[in-house]
């Protein structure tokens, strides 16, 4: 398999005036194209700090990030980012916003369009594409926020715990639609996420964070392949990773 995203002894330091916290330590860890990755760890750990620091938003104090061999910068073209909220612009129609990447990188040609459309019709947004996104539940509100972010198609998602704004019966439907997206459109991602069956659900590793400063503790490589995140969760040995799972997070 091919590396993606290499982080070669990766530490970070946030500064104030009075003291300086060390939030990562010699972290290092690698992903292959076309898999799905999950971080997971104690809360506080600094989850979202190692995400920052792929997506280029925060410098690493020591040690290098890679994608593709190239050093990670903000605003990649390789590189796409879901947040917990759908963030979508209010007073925009749905297929208006997720030509908002391709407007900002000037990319905004008939063929990109018509791909982002595609998208739509495909995954089941076509006859919404000209509504607002007040006219659609939060999962189909996810589901395009999840397009707008492939539309531009990056080379790796970063995902930071996408589906925890939704209710738990919505969370469960969502999340298979958005697994069933991304592997799919063949894309490699990184998920951040505090719950354990969300990244047993979809994962074809885990990767699990010490306490903070966070260090690569254990990674765990699953043997489910590309079954569905609920069809996972009905099988036998879906139990027995959670407890695995949550021995690695609380016993510290």
């Amino acid at each position: 398999m091919n590396k993606l995203l290499e982080i070669k002894s990766v530490s970070h330091v946030y500064h104030t005036k009075e003291n300086e916290t060390i939030a990562v330590d010699d972290l290092s860890f690698d992903v292959f194209k076309g898999e799905f990755i999950s971080v997971i760890g104690p809360s506080g750990c600094g989850k979202t700090t190692v995400l920052s620091l792929i997506a280029g938003l925060l410098p690493p104090s020591r040690g290098e990030i890679l994608i593709s061999n190239t050093p990670v910068k903000a605003g990649s073209d390789k590189l796409g980012y879901m947040l917990q909220k759908d963030q979508l612009f209010p007073w925009r129609t749905i297929e208006k916003n997720v030509f908002i990447p391709l407007e900002i990188k000037k990319k905004l040609t008939d063929d990109a369009k018509n791909y982002g459309l595609n998208l739509l019709d495909k995954y089941g947004l076509t006859s919404f594409r000209k509504s607002y996104p007040y006219e659609l539940s939060g999962g189909m509100r996810q589901r395009v926020a999840l397009i707008r972010t492939l539309v531009a198609k990056p080379e790796l998602l970063l995902l930071d715990e996408p589906f925890s704004a939704l209710d738990y019966q919505t969370r469960l439907s969502v999340c298979d639609d958005v697994y069933k997206i991304i592997t799919e459109q063949n894309v490699t991602a990184v998920l951040v996420t505090h719950d354990i069956s969300e990244a047993i659900s979809v994962s074809d590793r885990i990767i699990v964070l010490s306490k903070r400063p966070s260090k690569v503790k254990h990674i765990f490589e699953l043997d489910y392949g590309k079954t569905t995140p609920l069809k996972r969760r009905e099988t036998s040995n879906f139990s027995k990773w959670f407890e695995l799972l949550y021995k690695e997070i609380t016993n510290d």
